[in-house]
């Protein structure tokens, strides 16, 4: 199974998609050779999806939640897609299982209405969002999903949570023991392994009093995603969580091969998805977010869910649903991530091309994140303030000043640069909106890329052409590998700067210097 994703893997990832696609395609392939899921599989998926829950709520941001395009968009959002859905299906005559009757069609329409946790954030991820507004208001809007699926389970099992439940408010206050924990935990493999044993600790104590058990894990990691070693911890887990999560898109392929009538009726979902991605830009401009923020967190959350599976599959088990609607969906589900991950990897280009249309819903109103980014007097933007874009800042504020600006998206971010007397604002420069956002006076002449990874620093690189087109604009960037540097070059960066590889001349210098 291993080389299969790997063969699949490798082989997408030259016709520049992302990797996920082709272990979706080796799921698949393999359950056509034969092969099923296996318990350890299984059970390496769970774990995977329950470590993303834990590192999405070390970077979650609380108010975010209590933004009404959260909380209000997803209740709305999922309350018209069932009912329109819902509707469709009992309009229509399927010869397989016979015409549906009202109550499984607005089941089988519930299990449609959530969009993919682990897609969402696995594309946000790859290109370097994950803190940027549409990000965040995506991942708010499916843990509201989250809490509906965890209400329908419980339902669905006739039982409430335990009465102890309420004692799990005691992790308020426990959460300093845990803060203290982590710091105490240094840098290495007891960072990791406290972090696991947090993703597990949450797992459990929700489990034991009758409530979803990723749940606890996404909330356990919000209890310490304000500490500064939050992000440092998230990242530490990143490699043995993607690695999980292969065999979570396998896992999907091998739920089932369909029948050409369940194919078809699969084919059908999929071309009903448009109407959710609709449906939620349609939500997100009315509660004023940019007609771009609210396109990209759109696209993100155009797909069908493994919530959903986990939907049909109680509905199977107390007879309300044919069985047959577990493979149409899982089949449906992974047709959305095929389709999806080629559209969002393209997200930004095919905002440019229909800018000017989705501008005509945008309101007028501006919330405090999107407003003019203002740095008048700004000679210098170092865009991006994590510890690269920090240390470039320091270096060279003595000399330049006021007309020194540091730029990040994640507000928080800007909050502790602006308390240490840094002069930072906030705003996403892979963000084609940015560079007219900009009020200057004409006295730009760099702009520093310093972005969490690659696929950002590349987006922003292009987004800058419209700053390079009103100033007689320099653009630099930082890169890890030789190849990189030279893919920022070939995308119109000035100059790309190696920092491994220039890390041992900076070294030499400060040993020099101390020698001197």
């Amino acid at each position: 199974m291993i080389s299969v994703a790997f063969v699949l893997g490798f082989g997408v990832r030259f016709v520049g998609l992302p990797p996920l696609v082709g272990f979706l395609l080796a799921g698949f392939g393999l359950n056509l050779a034969g092969y099923v899921s296996t318990p350890d599989l299984e059970d390496a998926a769970e774990l995977g999806v329950t470590i993303l829950l834990f590192s999405i709520g070390l970077k979650l941001r609380v108010g975010t939640l209590l933004g009404p395009a959260v909380w209000a968009g997803a209740t709305i959002h999922m309350a018209v897609t069932v009912a329109v859905f819902g509707l469709l299906l009992f309009a229509l005559p399927f010869e397989a299982f016979g015409t549906l009757d009202l109550g499984t069609a607005a089941l089988v329409a519930l299990a449609l209405s959530f969009s993919s946790t682990v897609f969402a954030v696995k594309v946000f991820e790859g290109q370097g969002q994950s803190a940027s507004l549409h990000a965040q208001t995506a991942i708010g809007i499916l843990i509201m999903q989250d809490m509906i699926a965890v209400v329908f389970l419980a339902a669905s099992k006739g039982q409430l949570p335990s009465p102890w439940a309420v004692a799990l408010l005691a992790l308020l206050p426990g959460r300093h023991v845990l803060k203290w924990l982590m710091q105490k935990s240094g840098h290495g493999e007891l960072l990791l392994l406290f972090g696991i044993m947090m993703t597990f600790a949450g797992f459990g104590l929700f489990e034991l009093v009758g409530l979803k058990g990723d749940l606890g894990a996404l909330i356990f990691g919000m209890l310490v995603a304000d500490h500064p070693k939050a992000k440092e911890m998230a990242g530490s887990l990143l490699g043995f969580k993607d690695l999980l999560l292969v065999g979570f898109f396998l896992s999907i392929g091998l739920h089932g091969i369909p029948s050409i009538p369940d194919l078809g009726i699969a084919l059908l979902l999929v071309a009903l998805l448009p109407f959710k991605t609709a449906l939620f830009f349609g939500l997100l401009t009315r509660f004023d977010l940019r007609a771009r923020t609210s396109m990209m967190a759109s696209l993100g959350l155009s797909t069908y869910s493994e919530f959903g599976l986990i939907v049909a599959a109680v509905g199977a088990s107390t007879g309300w649903l044919s069985s047959q609607w577990l493979v149409i969906i899982a089949v449906a589900m992974a047709a959305t991530f095929i389709i999806g991950a080629p559209v969002n990897s393209a997200a930004p280009a095919i905002y440019n091309r229909l800018r000017s249309r989705l501008l005509r819903y945008q309101s007028d109103r501006r919330l405090p994140e999107e407003r003019p980014v203002y740095v008048p007097n700004a000679e210098v933007l170092v865009l991006g303030m994590g510890r690269v874009g920090t240390g470039t800042y320091d270096a060279l504020v003595g000399e330049l000043g006021d007309r020194l600006v540091g730029v990040d998206v994640n507000p928080d971010t800007v909050k502790r640069h602006v308390e240490n007397g840094r002069n930072v604002v906030r705003g996403d420069p892979t963000d084609l909106d940015f560079c007219e956002r900009v009020i200057n006076e004409g006295k730009l002449r760099r702009a520093m890329l310093a972005l969490p990874n690659h696929r950002a620093n590349l987006v922003a690189a292009a987004e800058l052409h419209a700053l390079r087109q009103k100033f007689d604009l320099v653009v630099t960037a930082t890169a890890k590998h030789d190849d990189q540097v030279r893919e920022l070059e070939e995308n119109g960066v000035d100059a790309a700067f190696n920092l491994y590889a220039e890390a041992g001349q900076g070294y030499a210098d400060f040993v020099r210097e101390t020698l001197d």
